[in-house]
């Protein structure tokens, strides 16, 4: 007999995490999902997972809560992100806390309560890449100390570790890119000229079937880029949603404008990180479903239509 898995999610009620509970209950995974409000309890409920409300910056009630759970995983999901993406460095501090303090604190609860693996939801735009130094200030900071305390721990034989640096969230229960349809099509958002951006991106149901694959199938201290086939161009995301709502072509400004008016989107659009899922691909066996971001939207378009 197969032996039952259990999975604690921290950030079970945040946009990989509904999904990613929905999915792995259906797998028939024993599933315990903890979100800081009471206002998802239903809908977690309803998935099949127990659920428990906490403040991941609570040590003493992290500890608890793992401790009650009894998990053989433990899968770390937690930010405090705005729904439509963050615009200002102040709107990820909250994340950077949970990325330091928050690992910390449920890393230790998961070795407390005998948990073999612990798999992190990382960000693949600001991970640290060799000797490379981070542009991006204590965001870049906060995921690296978020990879390293656990592939520390892993390193010491306390719990076994996996790393996976998600590309950009996109599909329709993304909120971001809700909210990037609906400014695309009042012709808010406009596409830089010249853009050469490189975006690692990747649809959520694609996220959400890594994480499954890599739950055991991934050996310890592993770190994995799970992103689409090819990198897009910020311009290209938008032009495409333009396209597919009818919403006529989005103006070009030029980048010293975009600088001036909206520093995230101009960082944004001059980020070029073109990154492999090969690896993903070998030693998981997976395979996104949406190769490419015209695969993703095409789908996302007709299903809503």
């Amino acid at each position: 007999m197969k032996p039952v898995t259990n999975i604690f999610i921290a950030g079970g009620s945040g946009t990989i995490g509904i999904p990613l509970v929905r999915a792995m209950t259906a797998a028939g995974h024993q599933v315990t999902a903890m979100t800081r409000s009471m206002n998802k309890h239903d809908e977690l409920k309803r998935m099949g997972a127990s659920v428990v409300v906490a403040d991941a910056l609570n040590r003493d009630a992290i500890v608890a809560a793992v401790d009650a759970a009894k998990p053989t995983h433990v899968v770390h999901q937690l930010t405090a992100l705005p729904k439509n993406g963050p615009r200002r460095p102040t709107d990820v501090e909250a994340t950077n806390r949970l990325r330091i303090e928050g690992t910390r604190y449920l890393l230790e609860a998961a070795i407390h309560a005998g948990a073999r693996r612990f798999l992190v939801g990382s960000y693949a735009v600001l991970a640290p890449r060799g000797s490379t130094t981070p542009q991006t200030g204590n965001a870049a900071a906060a995921v690296k100390s978020m990879e390293q305390q656990v592939l520390e721990a892993t390193g010491h034989g306390f719990i076994e570790g996996v790393i996976l640096r998600y590309g950009m969230f996109y599909g329709l229960e993304a909120p971001s890119t809700v909210a990037m349809i609906d400014m695309v099509r009042k012709h808010r958002l406009p596409v830089l000229r010249n853009d050469i951006s490189q975006l690692p991106i990747i649809h959520i149901e694609d996220a959400v079937s890594a994480t499954l694959r890599a739950l055991d199938i991934a050996s310890a201290g592993s770190v994995y880029d799970i992103v689409d086939d090819q990198p897009v161009r910020f311009s290209e995301i938008v032009e495409a949603i333009a396209e597919y709502t009818n919403s006529g072509k989005p103006f070009k400004v030029p980048g010293w404008l975009l600088k001036l008016v909206s520093p995230y989107l101009a960082r944004m659009t001059s980020t070029r990180l073109p990154l492999s899922n090969a690896k993903a691909k070998t030693e998981l066996g997976w395979r996104p479903k949406y190769a490419t971001m015209q695969d993703g939207l095409a789908q996302m378009f007709h299903k809503s239509a």
